[in-house]
């Protein structure tokens, strides 16, 4: 199974696997990751599953799509490589992704 290393906003990591197809968010929620709260529950309805994707991982993870875009005018703190984790889906290639999560979500 891939795994995910998150990174909390104090530097606490912790790496866990992810069911093949499962979103980052679904990985987190999964594992009790703190500082992703998924308030809407996987919808790219809210922006509290907010995460920094490391900048090695950026182009695997993808672009985010027009409608996360809009959804991450709610975040706090946006940055470049800026996505919300209950929109990238776990695959072979993101094996060892690292993101990072802000001390506060949308």
């Amino acid at each position: 199974m891939p795994k995910i290393t998150f990174i909390d906003s104090k530097g606490q990591s912790r790496t866990v696997e992810a069911a093949p197809n499962a979103t980052v968010m679904e990985t987190a929620i999964k594992h009790s990751v703190p500082e992703i709260l998924a308030e809407c529950g996987g919808a790219c309805a809210c922006a509290t599953c907010h995460v920094y994707v490391d900048e090695a991982w950026v182009e695997k993870a993808g672009k985010a799509s027009p409608m996360e875009e809009d959804m991450l005018d709610f975040a706090a703190e946006v940055k470049p490589n800026s996505r919300l984790s209950c929109q990238i889906s776990m695959k072979p290639e993101l094996d060892g992704l690292v993101v990072r999560t802000p001390a506060k979500q949308g």
